[in-house]
């Protein structure tokens, strides 16, 4: 059995500090590629913060076509891991909660929040439910509340991926965040027994305004169960061997069938 080492980084929030966001992020990075990580995700608006007022977003929102995205792009590692990020985009002046794909400083793609909570007004629900390729692992974007949907979790299936990356940034009232403390994963796990994919979330973790965020950042596998977890409320890197066409994790990545190519 071949596999990939697939990876996601549990994080401290960083709002409207982009410099502070991308030195960590260059630093996780690092780390991912001396452990031979091939894919490494970070969480939803990760890059300026999960900012849901308008004047806010507005603010910090990057046009992925201008030269201020393109900065953000030379800053990150010109090896290593396939980058997912989170951030906020503004297209034709319209804000989308996105989820980037850069390869080595190069856009890939991205995938923009579908399904949007009642505080996130400002943003327009994305479409499209690309398809992305690392040689033979194939996966797809959810952004946190999209998991709640079981069509967000169908399109991914169906555009022939075995991965969901679950991008979340669940920092919450303290009150809130106990309610939904064990539900993150039950959630998670009845998408992944309805399509047959696994799926490896990434959150963020810290207190801030009586809010917490505990996580979680965990792999689950095609029944729901999960096999990988970081410890709540400790930021950290989650390291996984992901199985390429097969139904159980085990042997270190092998390049010539899975690496990036």
């Amino acid at each position: 059995m071949t596999s990939i080492r697939i990876a996601a980084a549990q994080t401290a929030e960083f709002r409207e500090n982009v410099g502070a966001a991308l030195d960590y992020a260059v630093r996780i990075a690092a780390l991912a590629e001396a452990d031979g990580v091939a894919l490494l995700v970070f969480p939803e608006g990760f890059l300026q913060g999960y900012l849901t007022d308008e004047r806010s977003a507005r603010r910090v929102a990057l046009d992925l076509a201008s030269a201020e995205f393109a900065a953000v792009l030379d800053r990150l590692p010109k090896s290593g891991p396939v980058l997912v990020m989170g951030l906020i985009e503004i297209d034709d002046g319209r804000l989308f909660n996105t989820a980037v794909v850069v390869a080595r400083g190069v856009l890939l793609g991205r995938y923009r929040k579908a399904h949007l909570l009642h505080c996130e007004g400002a943003f327009e629900a994305g479409k499209d439910s690309p398809l992305f390729a690392i040689g033979a692992l194939r996966f797809g974007i959810n952004i946190c509340y999209d998991t709640n949907f079981p069509e967000a979790a169908a399109k991914v299936a169906a555009s022939g991926a075995s991965l969901i990356l679950c991008l979340s940034n669940n920092m919450m009232p303290r009150e809130k965040a106990e309610i939904f403390k064990p539900l993150h994963n039950a959630v998670r796990g009845e998408r992944c027994r309805e399509t047959g994919l696994w799926l490896i979330s990434s959150d963020v973790t810290g207190e801030r305004d009586g809010r917490i965020a505990w996580g979680p950042t965990a792999v689950l596998n095609r029944q729901g169960q999960v096999v990988a977890q970081l410890p709540l409320e400790e930021p950290g890197l989650l390291v996984f061997d992901f199985p390429c066409g097969e139904q159980d994790a085990g042997a270190r990545p092998n390049d010539e069938h899975c690496g990036i190519r």
